[in-house]
């Protein structure tokens, strides 16, 4: 379920101050609309800098998420944005980040976005997975998972982001061809099999218009894929077939419905080819 959104404006005087005395005076405020866990969401310049505000109220009941971005945020260089710094004020727990330029990630046949995520999938398969309490693949897909046997298929010591929502990446045409992506919102960050958030990527693909065929060809561009075995694969598909389905009847909005036949459409053709 998203969070509501608040303005910048409405924070408490105190936490105010708190964020200014990283930035400066604010001379400007822009709002974000995009993502769904944070009551604040700006990216805001001042004399000495831009930043990027993420922020939700101490006792918000996804506290929690604001807790994980701070925690890996020191471990990601080179796959997200740095993490300036962190307020706690007030009631408020705010996180400054680097604020980058860029689009979000078109994920549709034939964009030049696509190679560049495989990019960065491919640093991200090689970052060791920080020793700080992340949750479990196989937990978080043992609601889902077809048979209990299926979620072994899914443990692991790897570093997963695990939402691979094209709004979670940003590409900057600028930057050097290669490196241009970095993913955002690490709060459902995850440890488990390497190649878990390749499968992720897939369904996300099917969604911007690849076959799953074509899904299939960029997720062997990613080494950690020809880990995985084939049984394992579609026992992933078939879990996140699942979730989608319970998601989008929980929230009948166009986004999970398009997930949600995305997912529904890679099992079938694993079933089946």
């Amino acid at each position: 379920m998203a969070t509501t959104r608040i303005g910048l404006d409405r924070l408490p005087p105190a936490a105010r101050t708190a964020v200014e005395e990283h930035t400066g005076p604010l001379l400007t405020v822009e709002e974000s609309t995009e993502g769904f866990n944070s009551e604040i969401a700006a990216r805001v310049t001042s004399a000495t800098g831009t930043w990027h505000i993420k922020g939700l109220r101490t006792d918000h009941p996804r506290a929690w998420t604001q807790h994980r971005e701070a925690a890996i945020a020191p471990f990601l260089t080179g796959l997200a944005p740095a993490l300036r710094w962190r307020v706690e004020s007030a009631g408020w727990d705010l996180l400054g980040f680097e604020a980058l330029d860029g689009h979000h990630a078109d994920y549709a046949p034939g964009s030049p976005d696509v190679p560049e995520f495989a990019a960065l999938l491919r640093r991200l398969g090689e970052t060791p997975c920080p020793g700080i309490e992340l949750r479990h693949a196989e937990q978080r897909l043992e609601r889902y998972a077809a048979h209990p046997d299926d979620l072994r298929y899914f443990a692991g010591t790897h570093l997963l982001h695990t939402d691979l929502n094209n709004a979670n990446v940003l590409v900057d045409a600028d930057a050097p061809q290669g490196d241009r992506a970095r993913l955002v919102d690490w709060a459902w960050s995850t440890r488990g099999a390497a190649w878990l958030d390749t499968g992720y990527w897939v369904i996300w693909l099917i969604a911007a218009g690849q076959t799953p065929a074509s899904a299939e060809h960029w997720a062997a561009e990613i080494p950690s894929w020809h880990t995985a075995p084939a049984e394992g694969i579609t026992a992933f598909a078939a879990a996140n077939a699942n979730l989608w389905s319970e998601i989008n009847t929980a929230d009948p909005a166009p986004w999970t419905l398009r997930l949600a036949t995305a997912a529904t459409t890679w099992h079938t053709h694993r079933r089946i080819s």
